[in-house]
């Protein structure tokens, strides 16, 4: 039926004259499918996605890779302030607003990045800002996609792996991710926790960035394959089931959830 329709469409549509009228479509099917809702994080899905997670689970464990100024580790310290909140922000000028919002709301901040070794980077922001939520490890996040002025600053990168060993952390609830590109690399930095089951849920972002790093969403699926993958909608989680490329490589912003296979959360 479904592909008899499609036939249908074709003969009457696929025509120049609608061109603009498929392009204009296509955008609108992108917000239904959970793909560019960036206006806010209830649209977005993210206010949904943390206040299930959150509402009825206290004293959680929870990663925020890629923090900024702290927003994401504040919500969840708001929804349940016993959670225990772990937030990373490279960037010295950015690092310091988010440690004001740590001691205000009562995360730990680290001033460090997160990859797949340990190492000092360059890490590049636009060039007439003090520290933005668009700083990356890829000049050409800034240059290319941002069409602005660079300018780097050398910042600390750690493994997850080896934090945590550090800190005693056994196991983690969340690990939330926003790094502008370099999400796989703090995956991989994270391997060894990941396939030891001690990482039960990842929420990262997929865009344009990774056409930058080069990053497919196929590698994020073979990577984390004890993970079932999920879309924010902005009331659900919609199930990315098995990988097809039509509709998971689309690089444009989008939330994304791996959530253990063993593992039930309640959304």
């Amino acid at each position: 039926m479904i592909s008899q329709l499609l036939r249908i469409y074709t003969f009457f549509f696929a025509k120049k004259v609608f061109f603009r009228f498929n392009k204009l479509l296509y955008l609108f099917s992108l917000r239904g499918l959970g793909v560019l809702n960036y206006e806010n994080d209830q649209v977005s899905g993210e206010d949904f996605f943390l206040k299930k997670m959150f509402l009825k689970n206290k004293n959680m464990t929870v990663i925020d890779v890629g923090a900024n100024i702290g927003i994401y580790s504040m919500k969840i310290m708001r929804i349940e302030p016993t959670s225990n909140v772990y937030s990373f922000e490279p960037h010295p000028n950015t690092f310091s607003k988010l440690a004001e919002a740590s001691q205000k709301f009562g995360f730990k901040a680290f001033n460090l990045g997160c990859g797949d070794e340990k190492s000092k980077l360059k890490l590049y922001d636009y060039a007439n800002r003090n520290g933005s939520s668009h700083a990356s490890l890829f000049k050409e996040v800034i240059e290319k996609i941002r069409k602005s002025e660079s300018k780097e600053i050398l910042v600390d990168i750690i493994k997850l792996d080896d934090f945590v060993i550090e800190h005693n952390i056994d196991e983690i609830d969340l690990l939330k991710i926003d790094t502008e590109g370099n999400e796989l690399n703090v995956l991989k930095g994270f391997e060894n926790h990941i396939k030891s089951k001690k990482v039960k849920v990842i929420h990262f972002e997929f865009n344009e960035m990774n056409v930058v790093s080069r990053t497919f969403f196929k590698d994020f699926y073979e990577f984390l394959e004890l993970y079932d993958f999920y879309r924010m909608l902005p009331d659900s989680l919609v199930p990315l089931k098995e990988y097809n490329p039509l509709f998971c490589e689309i690089f444009a912003y989008q939330n994304i959830v791996a959530i253990r296979k063993d593992v039930n959360i309640g959304i």
